[in-house]
């Protein structure tokens, strides 16, 4: 029953409809997952894993031989040239990149926890928006600022930061092994701090820099593991990116270190091997991963789903 689509619902008559969508909750439950957790038909992916890598420039992929990302690029659809938003900064880029829109629009221009100040941000956080449509949500986040976006009700499961241990990424891989054992997740987002931290502490590109991208490399690793326990290999997509990039011992301006960032999508219907080449932007994480998810995306989203990564049948077909 998994592949009937909406469309062809909508064909039927409301008797055949309602056993049509009862076929599909028990088929659901038979298979020892509850129906809350199934995406809603039409959707590409029951599960998103969405990682983002703080400050990880996309020339260091390949510089330091990041073998798991570069084996997902293999396997999978990337660019080395995505965008991020002006100013290149930690909160304003995420907050982009998890609301669809660009800083003119969500308001966060700061890169600081304020939320006692400021608030929460404004516009939806796509966590609101899968929570809308009865999907299950987490995240976990390695930076107080990250507060920001810790909308009440949005989130099943989420993490604020206690303390310096939270910038390593050993200790975000074992807060995610141990969720994971216990839940699945529609939507799952993973921040690790560490690239970032190394960057401003001794340089972006320096010695420092290199073990924090090869222990983020290998955080990367250990989240996948992870998901594929909870998953199943394979039923699930995962987007991997950063929120900015850097050079000297800084970020935030519109200096191509800065902004450019990688992007790589594997997983369900994905297409091996592709090179996506530029024009992705930060806010095209959100809208893709609503329109894997096969949740509509508010008609204020500047970002549009990178739909050319997927298969022509799955892209036909969502």
């Amino acid at each position: 029953m998994k592949g009937i689509r909406i469309a062809a619902l909508r064909r039927l008559g409301w008797r055949a409809r309602v056993g049509a969508l009862a076929l599909v909750a028990v088929g659901a439950l038979a298979s020892g997952r509850p129906a809350a957790e199934k995406a809603p038909l039409g959707a590409v992916s029951d599960h998103v894993v969405v990682i983002s890598i703080d400050g990880l420039r996309p020339d260091a992929i390949n510089k330091y031989e990041l073998k798991t990302l570069r084996q997902l690029a293999r396997s999978g659809s990337y660019s080395w040239e995505a965008q991020t938003i002006f100013p290149s900064k930690t909160l304003p880029s995420h907050t982009s990149m998890l609301t669809g829109v660009p800083p003119a629009v969500h308001g966060i221009l700061w890169n600081d926890d304020q939320v006692g100040d400021k608030g929460l941000v404004q516009v939806p956080t796509i966590f609101e928006l899968a929570k809308r449509e009865g999907f299950t949500t987490a995240a976990f986040f390695s930076k107080s600022k990250f507060h920001h976006l810790q909308k009440p009700g949005s989130l099943d499961y989420t993490q604020a930061p206690e303390g310096m241990d939270k910038w390593l990424a050993t200790r975000t891989v074992a807060d995610v092994k141990s969720y994971l054992g216990r839940a699945r997740p529609n939507l799952l987002f993973v921040h690790i701090g560490e690239t970032d931290y190394a960057g401003h502490s001794i340089g972006w590109m320096s010695f420092a820099y290199k073990w924090a991208a090869r222990r983020a490399d290998v955080a990367v690793a250990h989240v996948l593991r992870s998901a594929d326990a909870a998953f199943g290999s394979g039923n699930y997509t995962v987007i991997v990116t950063a929120d900015h990039g850097g050079h000297g011992r800084n970020h935030g301006s519109d200096d191509p270190r800065d902004m450019t960032i990688p992007w790589i999508v594997w997983g369900r219907g994905v297409v091996t091997g592709q090179y996506l080449g530029t024009g992705i932007r930060t806010m095209d994480t959100a809208a893709t991963v609503l329109w894997l998810l096969g949740v509509e995306a508010p008609a204020t989203f500047a970002g549009v789903p990178v739909t050319g990564a997927f298969t022509a049948a799955v892209a036909q077909a969502s």
